[in-house]
């Protein structure tokens, strides 16, 4: 395993000041900046969509900077770790948020809700991976690790579908060809294909090379 280098020892020397509450503060602090934003008008002309579409935007931002902290630590000894539970919670509560604002203040009606999740292939996708982040939600704590052992680290692997049905949701939801929900996919992709262990898809002679 290489060293990490002075640029990484001092970040990793840094980020040991900082605790992990601190981004739960941050992440909470955010989201009812962007509450009042839309409460005051300063989102614009519809500051529900506005606001609905921030708390999408945010959530995947966060899926990504989870995606991230892995790939970070293996190749630039970067150590994020204690970082990765805040990051998967509040990536759930920007969901959540992004999810109340459309069912509550958009669509307001459970019957609408249900029709559109059943009717709108976008929101089907998005429901999906909502749903699928809850149980991740639910285990993101000590009991449910040491409770579950080898299947808490399967059932957080659930992410990684997520991620990718959330960069499609975007894609979907996205009028027109737009640039901003192919790179949050593409860098999904990316992030994902760091963990595939390649020498074992290869020929062997191909992986001796």
């Amino acid at each position: 395993m290489a060293r990490p280098t002075a640029t990484a020892q001092r970040i990793n020397g840094a980020l040991r000041h900082v605790p992990a509450w601190t981004l739960y503060l941050i992440g909470a602090a955010w989201m009812a900046f962007l509450f009042w934003q839309a409460l005051t008008g300063r989102l614009g002309v519809e500051p529900i969509n506005a606001l609905e579409r921030e708390y999408g935007d945010v959530a995947l931002k966060l899926l990504v900077a989870g995606l991230a902290v892995t790939p970070l630590m293996k190749y630039a000894r970067i150590n994020l770790m204690k970082f990765r539970r805040a990051i998967g919670l509040l990536t759930f509560f920007f969901v959540l948020a992004h999810f109340s604002v459309w069912a509550l203040l958009d669509v307001q009606s459970l019957g609408r809700v249900w029709a559109d999740i059943l009717k709108r292939p976008y929101v089907t996708i998005g429901m999906i991976a909502f749903l699928g982040l809850i149980p991740l939600a639910l285990t993101s704590n000590n009991w449910s690790v040491r409770r579950l052992g080898r299947n808490w680290r399967r059932l957080h692997q659930l992410v990684y579908g997520i991620a990718i049905l959330g960069a499609v949701h975007y894609i979907w939801l996205a009028k027109g060809f737009q640039i901003e929900p192919l790179v949050y996919l593409g860098l999904i992709l990316g992030l994902l294909a760091t963990r595939i262990r390649w020498k074992r898809l290869l020929p062997a002679r191909w992986a001796e090379a």
